[in-house]
């Protein structure tokens, strides 16, 4: 999938000639000796960008054959921008791999057309830094693949002698610079446009736009501001490319990867969501808090959290339940929960009821529950589900992490005159990961219980925030004025270095303390768990709160575990959310569906016509005569609605191998009409998450085996269907005798009201 996307760039300049980089005479600059007096400066050779020899109605042509080969719109013109007259967008989600796309696209033009000039543009630092990382641990896979190794380095005013090697250098040349570095006014900054004295009285700029170099715009959708672009036009490029999962701009789409298909086609985790919801408990202030039911051989039961009044005050304890327990003997007779007897416990609903009237279902939490408690349950839930996850796959070599963003640093870490103190978030980390310890934790000599019994509590947790140089401490990041989202720099240059020690067993690091606005630039790919403990604002969506978490794992040496097969079985994010599975759910599903913006609604003719059916025997267009059968069929099976939109009733029947069949004309290219119905999008096709807290299933027991019992299953295992039939008069004369009987209608009342 990432080949088609470097495919659709390179075939949208086909038919330029492969030149290799053009000699020019690079501008030398005013030199000057040790007396201050100037000398003659040595010419040197620059190597630029061959420039397009394509005519902009050869190009349009290109874009169109990349267009209809994935089935998107057609642009109607070549979009120009004040930064240069091509434009390329490529959508790609979240989580596979956009950066090693672009990379590779600069080896596949270099290997095709010559090109060798590339400048990354990024919005920050923190991307800036991930971009750099990626290209330092892909060289030597790119230089197995095309025999070639690219020169690349961060552009750093102080550091102008690599702008001399970006022009002088006839190899792959790659910058990688921030909008900050020439779209501010600090004195830094304007230094690109500025004669300098440390570069022979030349201005930085001048040196990058002779190069006529190919721009990558990673996240362009946070460069969209005039100044920005009247900015990157000052760099005269000859091409524009422009990367993202959310693009709000649109020029020429090229390549479509959105969150449907990345779901879809399993390049991405799955995601689960453990829900937590805070419910009225009318007239009691009774705190109770149901974690799960548990199923085993005998009866259910439930994990509960109450308080328990003890010799040193009232303190809140997990307790396992059963039925008829009664919470107020458990208690030591707290009158509040008096009443409280435990009547069911079912694991088909997942839900304790008492015998005064109240149920709680798994995630609920009834009572005082106050912004402490529900922080340390979301902590307890994540501890858990990352235990469960970690049992599941440290035999197969994969470290499990697990994500805490809060929105302070003093939640984490405090300081006072005593020195450096764990937070509140810290302590309550610890005490939660004690307890769930000493239930996964056996007496057992296994590998997995020797590695847990390596690891100090204390060396488990980590926190990356920014660290105020002259103090040495954890500080919360500076927000810009007109922006929502910190630069943490400091935070995102630890965990950057730490990204790949963190995938090793041998650093006992497993759960990250970071702030709220870590966002694009760092996603480790073995994050399983991720837990907001965080006042639900709208600054960050529920996608960019999934969004660390989605690519997917590796083992010990590296290698991806997206085997079809079993990816969704070993790659599930679980999202421990603040609000309720059902909650958190339709707002990711509102935001995913905000971001599918332009996937086409309607399956009209006008849409199906001049598609391409993808088939064994090559592509097939989509005539109007074919548009046509496509439409009638939909509409004569009701597979659409009076909008043209896609009915359920599809969906439906295609999930029960159930649909009508085609008309004889379409029925050759079957699977290629069904993808291009498919690709019309409606709600039914949002991926939906999975309830992490769905029923236990009841484990077998010996019973199981033994002949008894399969001599009963053998002789109630069969499906019966039982019919009663009526006669009709007797039927009618009954019914007519119980209205007569039981009907009870009251007399017309009329209410007169004087005027």
């Amino acid at each position: 999938y990432q080949t088609h996307a470097v495919e659709a760039v390179a075939d949208c300049f086909a038919g330029q000639p492969r030149r290799e980089g053009l000699n020019y005479r690079l501008d030398p600059g005013r030199a000057v000796d040790a007396s201050g007096q100037a000398v003659a400066a040595l010419e040197s050779a620059g190597f630029k960008n061959a420039d397009l020899a394509l005519t902009p109605g050869q190009m349009l042509e290109n874009i169109h054959a990349v267009q209809r080969r994935q089935n998107l719109p057609l642009s109607a013109a070549l979009v120009k921008t004040k930064v240069c007259d091509i434009n390329l967008d490529v959508e790609m989600e979240t989580g596979t791999g956009k950066t090693y796309c672009y990379v590779k696209s600069m080896f596949a033009l270099n290997a095709r057309f010559g090109w060798s000039k590339f400048i990354v543009v990024v919005p920050s630092i923190a991307i800036r830094e991930g971009v750099f990382k990626s290209l330092e641990i892909t060289a030597e896979h790119f230089l197995d693949d095309y025999k070639k190794r690219a020169r690349f380095f961060i552009y750093n005013s102080k550091q102008l002698h690599n702008l001399e090697s970006f022009s002088s250098d006839a190899g792959i040349n790659v910058m990688v610079i921030n909008v900050q570095a020439f779209n501010a006014t600090g004195k830094d900054a304007r230094r690109i446009y500025e004669e300098l004295d440390d570069f022979q009285s030349r201005r930085p700029i001048d040196v990058i736009s002779a190069n006529r170099p190919i721009l990558f715009l990673d996240e362009p959708q946070k460069m969209e501001g005039g100044k920005t672009l009247d900015s990157l036009a000052n760099f005269k490029p000859l091409a524009v490319l422009r990367y993202s999962a959310t693009h709000k701009t649109t020029h020429n789409k090229i390549h479509r990867l959105d969150a449907l298909d990345a779901y879809n086609q399993k390049l991405v985790k799955k995601i689960a969501v453990r829900g937590i919801s805070v419910k009225g408990l009318t007239g009691t202030n009774a705190y109770l808090y149901l974690e799960s039911i548990e199923v085993s051989k005998s009866a259910p039961v439930a994990r509960v959290e109450l308080e328990i009044k003890q010799n040193n005050g009232i303190k809140r304890v997990l307790r396992k339940l059963s039925r008829n327990d009664n919470l107020f003997d458990l208690s030591g007779d707290l009158e509040q929960y008096r009443g409280f007897v435990v009547s069911d416990i079912s694991a088909l609903t997942n839900a304790v009821t008492f015998t005064n009237g109240h149920a709680l279902v798994a995630g609920e939490a009834t009572g005082d529950v106050s912004e402490s408690a529900l922080r340390r349950i979301q902590i307890r839930e994540a501890v858990k589900a990352h235990f469960e996850k970690e049992q599941a796959l440290f035999s197969q070599g994969i470290k499990v992490l697990s994500l805490f963003f809060i929105d302070a640093v003093s939640k984490y870490r405090s300081y006072n005159d005593a020195g450096e103190q764990p937070g509140e978030y810290a302590q309550m980390f610890e005490e939660e990961y004690k307890l769930q310890l000493a239930e996964v934790q056996t007496l057992d000599d296994t590998p997995y219980n020797r590695y847990l019994k390596g690891i100090a509590t204390t060396q488990t947790h980590n926190g990356y925030f920014s660290i105020d140089k002259k103090t040495k401490r954890m500080v919360d990041p500076e927000t810009g004025k007109k922006s929502l989202e910190a630069d943490d720099v400091d935070a995102y240059d630890l965990i950057l270095k730490d990204k790949e020690r963190l995938l090793s067993f041998d650093e006992p690091v497993r759960f990250i303390f970071s702030h709220s606005a870590l966002r694009e630039g760092w996603d480790n790919p073995n994050v399983f768990v991720i837990c907001t403990l965080k006042h639900s604002d709208n600054t960050v969506s529920r996608r960019q709160e999934v969004g660390r978490g989605l690519r997917l794992s590796v083992n010990q040496h590296g290698d991806r575990m997206d085997n079809p097969a079993t990816v969704h079985q070993i790659n599930v994010l679980t999202v421990v959310a603040s609000e309720s599975y059902k909650d958190f759910v339709t707002a990711l599903q509102r935001d995913i569906s905000e971001g599918l913006s332009e996937r086409p609604r309607e399956a009209n003719e006008s849409y199906f016509t001049g598609k391409v059916l993808k088939t064994a025997a090559g592509d097939v267009e989509v005539t109007p005569s074919l548009a046509k059968q496509i439409y009638k069929y939909l509409l004569k099976n009701d597979y659409t609605d009076d909008k043209d939109r896609i009915a359920d009733a599809y969906h439906e029947a295609k999930k029960e191998g159930t649909l009508a069949a085609l008309p004889p004309e379409l029925v050759a290219h079957a699977d290629a009409v069904f993808a291009l119905i498919d690709s019309v999008f409606s709600d039914a096709k949002l991926p939906l998450p999975e309830d992490d807290r769905k029923a236990k299933t009841n484990p077998l027991n010996a019973n199981f085996e033994k002949a008894e019992f399969k001599a009963l299953w053998s002789r109630i295992n069969r499906k019966a269907a039982y019919t009663v039939e009526f006669e009709t008069p007797e039927l009618v004369t009954k019914c007519v005798k119980a209205l007569e009987d039981e009907l009870k209608v009251s007399p017309m009342q009329y209410t007169v009201v004087a005027g």
